[in-house]
């Protein structure tokens, strides 16, 4: 059976790093594993989107509307942007934060009022305030780990099998932060 996982946010917002993260974990527990990514205006803040299938034997990356296990936002209106991609019995894991998009800060659209609300009616939702958190460790770059960390627990993989994975795909000299990052939502 294969599991699919999405990741969505802006640009800067460590996606990529996250999905290689999952890329990690699942090849380290023997699944055929395919990423795919897609970066809107990325480098000015836009969307970017990145698919993480795994299963004995998966053909492709993409993960269709309505097939997604569990999707990872790094933002409230992202999580709003890619809900659709959903299972009915999919999980929603959401940053409570909110990163205006170019159309809000010049004025021609307005951000969404009570996003997490309203797709809680529809979703079974998991909010934290991993910039808060990571704010906390001193450190407000680990938000994503942080974020990774409350996703953690609606999968199926030991924390040890996480903490080595991390060790193994993030810069050297960050791997204890970043360590220390997962556990504190993992462990919450």
């Amino acid at each position: 059976m294969t599991k699919n996982i999405m990741i969505v946010g802006v640009g800067g917002q460590g996606t990529l790093l996250t999905s290689r993260i999952l890329g990690g974990i699942t090849l380290d527990a023997g699944y055929d594993v395919k990423l795919s990514e897609v970066h809107g205006m990325a480098q000015r803040g836009g969307s970017v989107v990145t698919f993480v299938r795994y299963g004995e034997k998966v053909a492709e990356p993409i993960v269709e509307q309505g097939q997604a296990d569990v999707l990872i936002a790094f933002e409230k209106l992202e999580a709003l942007r890619y809900a659709h991609f959903l299972k009915k019995d999919g999980v929603l894991i959401i940053n409570d934060q909110r990163i205006e998009p170019i159309t809000v800060v010049t004025g021609a659209a307005q951000y969404p009022q009570h996003i997490i609300e309203d797709l809680e009616k529809e979703h079974t939702v998991y909010k934290i305030n991993a910039m808060e958190e990571a704010k906390k460790l001193g450190n407000a770059k680990v938000f994503n780990i942080i974020v990774l960390g409350m996703a953690a627990k609606h999968m199926d993989f030991s924390k040890e099998a996480w903490l080595n994975v991390i060790e193994k795909t993030v810069p050297p000299k960050t791997v204890q932060i970043n360590q220390k990052a997962f556990l504190a939502s993992y462990e919450s």
